[in-house]
């Protein structure tokens, strides 16, 4: 007999049905219902995953049906049947459909559990996904709660001037409400919450670090943002392009820049972590960390129903589920995002579209853990020899950033202030980082103020050599 391939999300196999325990797959049987439904399969060892069939199926099937009527609550919709593998070898297949009245509690002992898929394994829900299958069940939304402050105790002008700016229109007092931000007495709801000027979600708010090398070990260059989520958005992708560093390929008549990342996925991937993310994990917060040779962006909280990536992502089709419709349709009208669920497909196709994309390039999609992470690649890092680096350094690498600071100098000497002063830079560690360090390091400029011992300079040309 040929044995079943694996337990996954959604298949669980038991040898037998328990009938002195049955928690150990009526908790699945609720994990199912609670999250994207699936298959449990009596008669199959969990062990091997081969058929070892049941003596009696017909008293199964009905031992089954009657403990997820006594101890399921509310009782979801399931089939069960039997399945004849070959003669005398019978299997009891139980598939249970996700369902909008959740949770699905087992209660046993005084105890009402609820439990939820985590890859191949049913685990009690913990209290934010607890309380965001009562939501669902109640056909409520985080975004849509209403909260106790009034519409005229915020501010809205970054929602306001964004408004104008994309849809042409003013954003008028009755659009609060026909796009869900108040609720009918005027109180705001948690999405007009988010968007006010204010930062009134104390934990909506994004930190941004740039560290050296390609671990978090020192931070160049990092800043916390809070308040409205446009604002979050504004300045993530601010910080990213302070560090999207270019290279550049000499043409006939012109030159081809080519930046590390392009700056369309990095704003697909934030505005995914904002509005997507889960506003019930209290005390988290969206990140976005950059290394020598990647970006990531992550968002707390894991796809809606624990869903499943797709092998290609950047071709295969995604369901759209949405944590936050209010938020979703209000950023949709402003052509932040679609409603198709292709924002992941769009990161894809945006950094594939750059001239200096290599398949090594393809963003990575994470999903488990509590979070959603976006990776972006540095098409511009390469790994190179300590003999190679100033080579490089001086050819087809001299980045943008460097050849800025050679125009700057022209044949003068300046000061490291006077320098940043040309470029209408205010930022020493991204000058420093970006700018002066690659130049010196390459050969091009040099100082005439001897360099102090163990200088940051020192320090950019160690982490060169480690890489």
């Amino acid at each position: 007999m040929d044995q079943l391939l694996a337990e996954v999300t959604d298949c669980e196999f038991k040898i037998a049905v328990e009938r002195s325990r049955p928690k150990s797959w009526l908790k699945t049987v609720s994990a199912f219902a609670n999250t994207i439904g699936g298959t449990v399969l009596f008669g199959v060892d969990d062990a091997t995953h081969k058929p070892v069939g049941l003596e009696n199926p017909q008293a199964d099937v009905e031992f089954i049906t009657q403990q997820i009527r006594d101890r399921i609550d509310p009782a979801p919709h399931f089939r069960i049947e039997i399945v004849e593998r070959a003669p005398r070898l019978n299997l009891v297949a139980v598939s249970v459909d996700p369902d909008m009245q959740t949770p699905h509690y087992y209660h046993a002992d005084g105890r009402r559990v609820a439990f939820v898929r985590l890859g191949d394994e049913s685990i009690e829900a913990p209290s934010e996904v607890l309380n965001e299958l009562i939501l669902k069940g109640t056909n409520q939304t985080y975004d849509g709660l209403p909260t106790n402050i009034k519409l005229e105790d915020a501010s809205f002008t970054v929602l306001r001037a964004t408004y104008k700016r994309r849809c042409g229109g003013d954003f008028t007092q009755s659009d609060f409400s026909s796009f869900g931000l108040t609720d009918a007495v005027g109180n705001l709801t948690n999405a007009g919450a988010l968007l006010a000027d204010e930062p009134l979600v104390r934990h909506s708010r994004i930190f941004c670090t740039r560290w050296n090398g390609l671990h978090k070990d020192e931070a160049l260059d990092d800043a916390e943002y809070s308040g409205s989520l446009l604002i979050l958005l504004r300045e993530g992708e601010a910080f990213a392009k302070r560090h999207n560093r270019l290279s550049w390929v000499k043409t006939p008549d012109a030159r081809d820049d080519r930046p590390s990342y392009a700056e369309r996925a990095i704003t697909e991937a934030l505005v995914n972590a904002l509005i997507h993310r889960d506003y019930l994990v209290l005390g988290s917060e969206v990140h976005l960390d950059i290394y020598d040779n990647r970006l990531s962006i992550s968002s707390p909280g894991v796809m809606p129903r624990n869903g499943r990536l797709p092998d290609d992502v950047a071709h295969d089709e995604i369901e759209s589920i949405r944590r936050n419709p209010v938020l979703a349709d209000l950023f949709q009208r402003m052509d932040f995002m679609e409603r198709r669920g292709s924002g992941l497909r769009m990161i894809c196709q945006a950094t594939e579209s750059e001239d200096n994309y290599e398949e090594r390039f393809l963003p990575k999609f994470e999903n488990g853990n509590g979070f959603f992470r976006v990776t972006l690649w540095d098409m511009n890092y390469k790994e190179v020899s300590e003999t190679d680096q100033v080579t490089d350094q001086v050819t087809d690498q001299v980045t943008d950033q460097v050849g800025r600071l050679l125009a700057a100098l022209g044949n003068e000497k300046l000061s490291a202030a006077e320098l940043m002063d040309r470029l209408s830079l205010s930022h020493r560690p991204t000058f420093r980082e970006n700018y002066l360090n690659p130049a010196l390091a390459a050969g091009l400029i040099e100082r005439t103020v001897p360099d102090k011992p163990n200088s940051r300079l020192q320090r950019y040309q160690r982490s060169q050599k480690t890489q």
